[in-house]
């Protein structure tokens, strides 16, 4: 955000609240601009899909990190069920643990302390109530991957080349479905390039929003 302060006027939308993807979109829509560029890193990506597919009269330009329009895989699928299971079992709530940080970072990354606490005060502040709800729109979620022909604003697909929870070659393919869309892969990078090379990340955004 402090990096792009200095060409854009910068808010997070609210994705806590609810535990569907319209409702998700329909809350940030509410609280939006009129007309506004639009980007989602992970579930941010679903979230700005669905955004897209309700307002796209008002998305002036698009980023899609490290997510994707196709459904789950049947693995992914219930790799969900059961975070939500073990968490409504009363299990104590991580949200993340080290177990998990090889999917989210490079190799690379693994002894990089600060940004792993940084990853873990994100799991501790959404909390066990808010990742529910968020595991839940995620599972419901539509496939929208016939949609995807129908964008025309300025579209930026980034990608870690490394990313091992949503492969690289998924997004690759996302982008190819896109019209307007350049795709980006940062190398030695998985799945969090804000947190990992966030300079590399922001160079390739401030190029995305001097499109038109």
């Amino acid at each position: 955000m402090a990096s792009l302060s200095d060409i854009a006027d910068i808010t997070v939308g609210d994705h806590t609240q609810d535990d569907n993807m319209p409702a998700i979109a329909e809350r940030i829509l509410a609280n939006a601009p009129k007309k506004f560029a639009l980007a989602g890193l992970s579930m941010g990506g679903y979230v700005v899909l669905e955004m897209m597919r309700q307002a796209p009269e008002r998305i002036t330009h698009l980023a899609i990190m490290d997510s994707r329009a196709v459904a789950d895989t049947p693995e992914d699928y219930q790799r969900r069920l059961d975070f939500i299971k073990l968490v409504e079992q009363g299990s104590a709530f991580k949200g993340v643990t080290r177990s998990l940080l090889p999917t989210l970072i490079h190799e690379s990354r693994l002894e990089d302390e600060d940004l792993i606490n940084r990853i873990f005060k994100m799991a501790e502040d959404i909390g066990k109530e808010a990742f529910l709800r968020q595991e839940r729109a995620l599972l419901d979620r539509a496939v929208l991957t016939d949609m995807l022909k129908t964008i025309t604003c300025p579209t930026l697909v980034l990608a870690g080349a490394d990313d091992k929870l949503i492969p690289p070659k998924l997004q690759r393919a996302m982008a190819v479905d896109i019209p307007t869309a350049q795709y980006v892969e940062i190398l030695n990078c998985g799945h969090l390039p804000t947190m990992e090379e966030p300079e590399i990340t922001s160079k390739y955004m401030r190029h995305w929003l001097a499109r038109s």
